[in-house]
């Protein structure tokens, strides 16, 4: 019984179950329980952005060779394209389909301006997609950095990837060396960090049903259901499809061999606390080292499967839940935006809630405040996504590896078998 009260996972749930019932019983007081979510966000905030740069630089500069670089680097990215494009559209779909959010009829006016504003503070800088695209290029890389700008970190981290492999080896094995021992650290915060997710975990659904009613609790439930089932579509049928036909991989096989990984992310909801294992097994079932060395942590930041789907459907169940339906033509602009905000949002807990926050101005008149409406289930909905983007960048580094010519097929059907049932 101990053992399974000091599981992450179980004592997350027990903060949910603890935040409702404060909600429904001590409404007034569940609405001071609102920092304690916050916190909670705002610690993982603080990591995201050394995370990615140190994780891009040590995948680019690993390979020592800027034309391998060039060649995997644009076969990934049109890959990450492609399949964080479906995921976008799949999402919209389905929560056109479902309508979790009609019926909730929120009163914006109700909306607390300063509720989310922790979260937004690139939202008002974009005001068009060509401003958004112009602010990719940092003024500052401190600055970048310090003010949380995933994209422009980005941007310094490829050129200081690019600017490593220019040096060569021998001058550029001592910046990579302190980076992966920062990586380390990092990783080991993250997972202190996580300790503190029941708290923040009751606070923000304390808050979220305190101040809208215990009526939200189903409407917000039925958009947990309809994001889990079309994580679950995705993943069967979109990345499944994938693997059986081009690597001859079974997407059950592969689930079953990275399921300890799966475990650590279901237990964390950040898909960062099992890079170092996924990388590990990558290489043991065939990919070459380099390559899984760049796809990986470059699909953290450019493969988000889980995160776009959990975009596109939480913004238009806002948009639903405040009774302002979002035309065709505003739901096209939503996708085209996201096609580039969402390369911005690593695969940790509250990236993907501040991606949604920064890009709900560019839509046009759903307020940015109304994130908050789904702070309270963020949490549950992060290890779905996070669950998502593992499983996704896996897949892509196969697939990656196989295209480059980068992967013992061999060794693969060895460890993982082939989908037709036979061993290469």
């Amino acid at each position: 019984m101990k053992r399974f009260f000091s599981s992450l996972y179980v004592q997350v749930i027990l903060g949910i179950l603890i935040g409702i019932l404060c909600g429904i019983f001590y409404p007034d007081f569940a609405v001071k329980l609102k920092p304690l979510g916050d916190g909670f966000i705002k610690l993982i905030k603080m990591v995201i952005a050394p995370l990615i740069f140190s994780s891009i630089v040590i995948g680019i500069a690993g390979m020592q060779d800027i034309k391998k670089v060039g060649k995997i680097g644009l076969s990934s990215l049109i890959y990450f394209e492609v399949m964080t494009t479906v995921a976008l559209i799949i999402g919209l779909v389905f929560v056109n389909w479902i309508q979790p959010g009609t019926g909730m009829n929120i009163d914006p006016a109700s909306l607390d301006p300063e509720a989310v504003s922790n979260y937004v503070k690139q939202s008002e800088e974009h005001k068009n997609v060509m401003d958004f695209i112009l602010s990719i290029i940092p003024h500052n890389v401190i600055a970048a950095v310090a003010s949380d700008n995933l994209l422009q970190v980005l941007v310094f981290a490829v050129l200081f990837g690019i600017g490593l492999t220019k040096i060569g080896e021998k001058n550029s094995e001592p910046v990579l060396t302190v980076l992966q021992s920062f990586l380390k650290a990092l990783f080991a915060i993250i997972k202190m960090i996580m300790y503190l997710a029941p708290i923040g975990a009751m606070g923000a659904i304390g808050f979220t049903i305190g101040k809208y009613g215990v009526e939200a609790l189903s409407s917000l439930g039925l958009l947990m259901i309809s994001f889990y089932l079309t994580c679950i579509v995705f993943i069967v049928f979109v990345i499944g499809a994938v693997l059986y036909f081009y690597v001859n991989i079974n997407i059950f096989k592969l689930l079953k061999y990275i399921k300890e990984e799966l475990l650590i992310v279901l237990g964390t909801s950040s898909s960062e606390s099992a890079l170092p294992g996924l990388m590990q097994k990558l290489e043991d079932a065939g990919c070459s080292k380099p390559i899984v060395g760049l796809v990986i942590p470059t699909g953290y930041s450019f493969n988000l499967d889980g995160t776009c789907i959990y975009l596109t459907m939480a913004a238009v169940f806002i948009s639903q839940a405040l009774n302002m339906h979002l035309s065709l033509e505003q739901e096209i602009t939503l996708l085209l935006v996201l096609l580039l905000t969402s390369k911005g949002a690593a695969g940790v807990t509250g990236s993907g809630f501040v991606t949604l926050a920064a890009t709900l101005p560019v839509v046009g008149h759903v307020p940015v405040e109304a994130v908050g409406l789904i702070l309270g289930i963020d949490r549950f909905m992060s290890e779905a996504r996070a669950l998502t983007n593992i499983i996704g960048n896996a897949a892509a580094t196969l697939v990656v590896a196989k295209y480059e010519n980068g992967l013992d097929e061999a060794v693969l059907h060895d460890k993982l078998g082939s989908a037709h049932g036979q061993k290469t």
